[in-house]
């Protein structure tokens, strides 16, 4: 199982480098969610992201050492023109709205059709609810966004970047299925050419086992 490194990237040998980009309306937390897991910070004065902005985290899974990049989209979306230069190289995508503005689930389908058409086919993608510390003012039932990542083969949580709740999990999620993918890849490569050690994923087709699973709520602590 995997185990969530420090947030420190100290200089030890990274084994791979993941791009996971975040993207959905302006306003929904992404900012949020990234400083949360990068730093474990919340701020709640968050001002619009201005400019490309990644951060990284050195995380350990499986023994290996993955460095986790993760990119926000600098409030490009407000313009409606997040480069394709955003998208090239990912392998995991966060596709984030505010379950207290119905609107910002309402564009899902058009962020995650922009990403179908800019990154790789088979990159891993979760639909996030953010701000799930706002019951009271949720504006999106958890059923209309959990059938519609079925519908789509999406991973899917809810999350409080406020409250740290799920974050973790929802990129450890996607980490753990960019590696295990990977892995498979390499197991295959390495049968077939006795060099399973490529720790890039530059110009690899990356493979996904069918749609992916919804991850059931609170029942992820202690696999």
């Amino acid at each position: 199982m995997a185990s969530a490194g420090g947030y420190g990237d100290a200089n030890q040998k990274v084994d791979y480098v993941f791009k996971v980009v975040l993207i959905g309306d302006s306003a929904v937390g992404k900012s949020q969610i990234l400083a949360r897991f990068a730093r474990n910070e919340f701020s709640l004065d968050s001002k619009a992201t201005i400019g490309v902005e990644f951060q990284t985290r050195t995380l350990v899974i499986q023994h290996k050492s993955v460095k986790a990049q993760i990119w926000d989209t600098a409030g490009q979306e407000r313009y409606r023109a997040v480069t394709s230069a955003y998208y090239r190289g990912a392998v995991g995508a966060m596709l984030v709205y505010d379950i207290t503005k119905r609107q910002s689930f309402d564009h899902i389908p058009r962020w995650l059709e922009e990403l179908r058409n800019h990154a790789d086919k088979n990159i891993v993608i979760i639909l996030i609810g953010n701000k799930s510390d706002l019951e009271n003012q949720r504006q999106v039932p958890t059923d209309d966004a959990k059938e519609f990542a079925e519908k789509e083969g999406l991973f899917f949580l809810e999350t409080s970047a406020l409250e740290s709740t799920n974050v973790e999990t929802a990129f450890m999620t996607v980490l753990t299925e960019i590696f295990n993918i990977v892995n498979k890849k390499n197991l295959a490569a390495g049968d077939s050419q006795g060099n399973g050690n490529s720790a890039s994923l530059s110009g690899k087709k990356i493979i996904v086992p069918g749609p992916a699973q919804e991850i059931p709520k609170g029942n992820m602590c202690c696999q």
